[in-house]
Parts: structure tokens; C-alpha cells; sequence
């Protein structure tokens, strides 16, 4: 790779790719992008690298002619770039590729991959092994707080990133992390998702259980006890498997869990026997998950509880991951990245317990590839009914997903007020932020649950809530001014 001079990036918006293009960058290439549409944060993390994004997709976006084309995932055969890139001979590889060929080689890599929480748990170990003065090399799905940065490439040995089980481009449609080869592994969680490109279930636990096979004797993976598909995958390991969680049997066991109004504090038994007490800002007991695997990762490698629960007690957060956006009249507006029934669990849990005298809003548009289809719908209302209020917004663009497959947002609707909640079906952003801003009000907490742009309804919302108050805004600048919880 050290000849290439260019490298352009198709699809260069997204998290991981748009993390490539900055390390890519540091590595002295020219780096060129393009997207069909920008959107925060990683349009602006791209300004801030001063790497150029040309939108839409164009044939011109490769002129002149770049040494390597970087193909994204979301990439299909039809895209106009990459019909170019094949007409006219241009070398071109995979993200995962040129990240195991580049980054990882002679590296201890270290795979932090799960259904949920890859994000958090990714950004805590880094900070973790950063803090012990390991000066790490990372790669995270989001753009983590304690460092400003989805990536880093640091100068020891430890290469620690997330590992996403999604495809990997449209010529390589295995998962994106048996590319990475890992030395160990964390495993939070096996859940049926991305269901336009597993069938079931057990095709999940397939591509995990090939992950686990890759880890070598000398490795470890340290996994969740809960689930059966967690034990299917790493049943047959050929290294120690170490699990945490919160029963007896568990090598790393949380106890005396507290989730406070400002706080979280638990201990750890390890292998039954008193190990630590952490405590951080954050709320939910899902991140306590999280950290416990971290902690449990960074202690096998030699890093000291002390150096952990220091780590831990700074952690701050994921840019859209429960990121207050705005104040603006006494209501709180929060992002949250949350496209999976679980997730969505997790994430107005947490607000809850946050929030604990607030109406609680959720307003969702179903976007990703499992949440736009209707094979998670029941769970779907479970989880929404967990608010006072839900909205829920068309399907991003529901004609490419077969009617008979589609998500029925009315059948939504109806479960959801079917557990006493009042429920509402708003086609599009526009009429959303019409309709609900002047029902808000002071005390209240919005939770918009998106993994894409939107429409744009992060700046329409608090715009239209302070106007309708007068001009009157406490925070409209999208810091965030109290801790709160981070999921991935």
C-alpha cells in the first residue's frame, strides 16, 4: 500500500469510513470522498480533517484518476462511481482489506463485536489502555467524547476496535470483522438484526461463531453470561472464555449495583472474590455491562483496577448516544442512535432513570434495514411503549423493502396504545415538528431515535419549540450539559 498516492473513499460519510479516511490521512495519502448526502457528525469531522466531500455521486468525483478506490458497504452495483471504478480498471478493495492490510499488521488486536453496545464498550477500553499510558491504536463506530475522534493511531502495540458483523462490500458479502483477526475479543450480546442480510437468527450466530473460531489459543474472549446464542458461539473456543454479569457463575460479577441521579457505582467480584468498585456519570445498567467488559479485558491484560476505575470515573460519552442537543424552554432534546428493539429498551430505560419526573417523549424513524421491515414489529411497540408519548415517523424510503415485509407502522400504533400510551403515525419531519412542538412542555425530554439524518428534525425541533416560546433558549448549542448515558 505505501505506493498509493490517492485514495478516493465511495460512500465516505459513514462512521467507519469516514474514521479510514482520517487515518488514511495521518498515514500521509490524499484523501478524496464522496456521498450521496452529509449529514453530523461525520460531515463535520470530515471538515475538520479537511478531507473534501463531493456530493452527489459523480463519474467526476475521479478525476483525476486516484490509485485506490475505497468501496463502502452501502455501495450496490448501479452506484455511477462504481461502475466507473470497474470500467476503467481502477484498483479497488474493501474497508475491512486495506484496515487489516494498513492498520492491523504486527499489531495486538483487540475486537470489541456484539449485537449492541460495540460503540461504548469500543470507547472504554480505548480510554482505558490510553489513560494506563499504553498509547493505543483505536477504531470506533462514533466519534468518542474523551478523545474528539473515532480513531487514533497511536504508537504501541494494542490496535482496539469495534467489530461489526454487517457486510462487508458488494463483491465480499461475509462480515466485516473476520477480517480483523483478533488476538482477543469482547462479545456483549447475539441478537437476530440486519435482517436484509441474515435470514434468522442462527445465521447471526453463524457469522459470530466464525469470528470466535479466529481467536488463537494464547487469546481470550471475555463474553455476557445471558443469552443462549452467546453460548452457542463461544462453545467451542479454543481459548479461555471468561463471561461477566451478575450471577454466581460468572468470572467478573457485578453486585451492589446503585444507578443515582447524577451517578452510577457497582463492584466486581472477580472469580467470587472482591476485585473493585467503579462509578461513573453515566446512567443505565446496560453500561455497567459495558464497562464491566472493558474492565474485564484491560485487567487480563496487566492494567490495574485502580488505572481502570480512574479510567471509568472520566469516561464521558458517544456523539449520538443519548447527546443532548438542545434545552430550550425547561424541555430537553436528546439524540440517540438507537434501531433495534433493544436498543430502544436500553436507551428510554436509562432516561428514566435519568429523567425520572419527566414525560417522556420517543419520536422514531425507522430507518436501518431490520427496523423499516416488520420481523421485530411486537418488540418493536414493546420497547416504545416504554415512553409517554411516541411518534413515529414513515419508513426511510419503505419502497425498497417488499410490502409483505414492510414494518406497519399503524399495527405499531395500536400495540403501543394498547399498553396505555398515546400513539401517533406523522409521515414526514415537517408536519412532525408542526404538530407535537406546541404540545411540549417545560420538564419535558425528547428522545428522537434515528441512525441517519433525520430530515433534519435535530435543528427544526428546537427552532420551532423556541420560537414558539418567544425566542427564550437555555441551551441550544448541542453541548451537552449534564452527564448522560452513552449506548452504542
Amino acid at each position: 500500500m505505501t505506493e498509493k498516492k490517492q485514495i478516493h473513499l465511495i460512500g465516505i460519510c459513514g462512521t467507519a469510513m469516514a474514521s479510514l479516511a482520517g487515518m488514511l490521512k495521518q498515514r500521509g495519502y490524499r484523501v478524496t470522498g464522496s456521498d450521496a448526502a452529509a449529514y453530523p457528525p461525520m460531515s463535520n469531522f470530515l471538515e475538520d480533517l479537511g478531507i473534501p466531500v463531493a456530493q452527489p455521486f459523480s463519474s467526476k468525483n475521479l478525476s483525476p484518476r486516484p490509485d485506490l478506490v475505497v468501496v463502502g458497504n452501502a455501495i450496490s452495483r448501479g452506484n455511477v462511481e462504481l461502475e466507473y471504478v470497474l470500467d476503467e480498471h481502477i484498483p479497488f478493495c474493501s474497508l475491512p482489506q486495506i484496515l487489516h492490510d494498513e492498520f492491523l499488521r504486527g499489531k495486538e488486536v483487540l475486537v470489541i463485536a456484539g449485537t449492541h453496545g460495540k460503540t461504548t464498550t469500543t470507547s472504554m477500553l480505548a480510554w482505558i489502555f490510553h489513560t494506563a499510558g499504553h498509547q493505543p491504536s483505536f477504531l470506533i463506530g462514533g466519534i468518542a467524547e474523551n478523545f474528539g475522534s473515532s480513531f487514533a493511531l497511536g504508537q504501541g502495540k494494542y490496535f482496539i476496535l469495534e467489530g461489526d458483523e454487517y457486510d462487508t462490500a458488494f463483491f465480499d458479502k461475509g462480515p466485516k470483522f473476520l477480517h480483523y483477526f483478533p488476538d482477543s475479543i469482547i462479545l456483549t450480546s447475539v441478537e437476530f438484526d440486519h435482517a436484509d442480510i441474515y435470514k434468522d437468527l442462527e445465521a447471526v450466530e453463524i457469522a459470530f461463531r466464525r469470528l470466535v473460531n479466529l481467536v488463537p489459543r494464547r487469546g481470550r474472549i471475555v463474553a455476557f453470561e445471558h443469552g443462549e446464542s452467546i453460548e452457542h458461539c463461544v462453545s467451542q473456543a479454543f481459548c479461555p472464555v471468561e463471561r461477566y454479569g451478575s450471577s454466581l457463575k460468572a468470572a467478573w460479577r457485578v453486585t451492589d449495583l446503585s444507578l443515582e441521579a447524577s451517578r452510577t457505582r457497582w463492584s466486581v467480584l472477580r472469580d467470587g472474590e472482591p476485585w473493585a468498585e467503579f462509578e461513573f456519570s453515566l446512567a443505565g445498567e446496560y453500561n455497567v455491562w459495558n464497562a464491566t467488559a472493558a474492565a474485564a479485558m484491560a485487567g487480563g491484560y496487566g492494567i490495574s483496577k485502580d488505572e481502570i476505575g480512574a479510567a471509568l470515573k472520566t469516561f464521558k460519552s458517544v456523539r449520538r448516544r443519548l447527546e443532548v442537543k438542545a434545552q430550550v424552554n425547561g424541555i430537553t432534546i436528546i439524540d440517540d442512535f438507537a434501531h433495534h428493539p433493544t436498543a430502544i429498551t436500553g436507551t428510554l430505560s436509562a432516561l428514566r432513570s435519568r429523567y425520572p419526573d419527566a414525560r417522556l417523549w420517543a419520536i422514531l424513524e425507522p430507518r436501518s434495514n431490520t427496523m423499516r421491515r416488520n420481523v421485530l414489529q411486537n418488540e418493536l411497540a414493546a420497547s416504545l411503549a416504554l415512553a409517554d408519548e411516541v411518534v413515529v415517523a414513515g419508513i426511510f424510503k419503505s419502497d425498497a423493502i417488499p410490502e409483505n415485509e414492510r414494518l406497519d407502522l399503524a399495527a405499531v400504533a395500536t400495540q403501543v396504545e394498547r399498553h396505555g400510551r398515546r400513539a401517533r403515525v406523522i409521515s414526514d419531519v415537517d408536519s412532525i415538528v408542526q404538530m407535537v412542538a406546541p404540545e411540549m412542555r417545560p420538564g419535558d425530554v425528547i428522545a428522537i431515535l434515528s441512525n441517519g439524518g433525520f430530515g433534519g428534525i435535530y435543528e427544526k425541533l428546537p427552532q420551532r419549540l423556541k420560537a414558539l416560546a418567544g425566542g427564550s433558549s437555555t441551551n441550544s448549542s448541542g453541548e451537552n450539559p449534564i452527564a448522560v448515558p452513552a449506548k452504542a
